[in-house]
């Protein structure tokens, strides 16, 4: 224990608190002697980092219990690595000065809830870099971060229901066709059609002459 507090830079009577608190996991015992990890020693500096950034010992204890609920990343990439979107990891420190003041333990567990982030031991995994990069754009401008994943969950439903109409198409009349050819064709499609419905919900919010 004395050992893992000087490493960390903090008291052994901090790490006392913390365990008591059950911000850290049990070490692993052998008879009369604690063994701690370099994941004890990750989780210690998840918490001094948390706790710069303003983050209570409570909203650390509850962000902590929804970060450990969360699906790992084998789990979210099941079927495989994205064929287009690029993995970022991320530490929790990280996501918080990401997402500053919106990483609460509601937004993370709908963030893993929706697969935009896994777990991979001591790191955070965000399945996009697109999707981290964009939600992080929406939310300096104002967008709460809540909103931007609600409006996320809508837009998987609505992607999934095109993906399935296009594939459904053009297994139907191109039943040999190679999927991966005709992949940018759909995405296209897809891109003139929000494209020009943006048009129109624009020309529609300005006001008559």
């Amino acid at each position: 224990m004395e050992e893992l507090a000087e490493l960390a830079g903090i008291t052994v009577r901090t790490l006392r608190f913390y365990r008591e608190r059950k911000l850290l996991p049990p070490p692993r015992r052998e008879g009369r002697i604690a063994w701690y990890d370099s994941h004890h020693l990750a989780r210690l500096r998840t918490i001094t980092g948390l706790l710069e950034r303003g983050h209570t010992l409570s909203a650390i204890a509850e962000l902590t219990e929804a970060f450990e609920s969360g699906r790992d990343v084998g789990e979210v990439l099941g079927l495989g690595e994205p064929t287009e979107e690029t993995p970022v990891r991320l530490t929790p420190e990280a996501l918080a000065d990401y997402f500053e003041g919106e990483v609460t333990p509601e937004n993370l567990a709908a963030a893993l809830d929706l697969g935009y982030l896994a777990t991979d031991g001591d790191e955070i995994v965000h399945i996009s870099r697109r999707l981290l990069d964009v939600s992080a754009a929406l939310v300096r401008q104002g967008v709460p971060l809540a909103a931007v994943l609600d409006a996320g969950k809508r837009v998987r439903e609505h992607a999934e229901a095109l993906a399935e109409l296009f594939t459904t198409t053009i297994r139907t009349h191109v039943p040999d066709g190679d999927m991966e050819h005709l992949r940018p064709l759909a995405k296209s499609v897809i891109e003139a059609e929000l494209s020009m419905a943006l048009d129109r919900h624009l020309a529609a919010e300005k006001p008559n002459d």
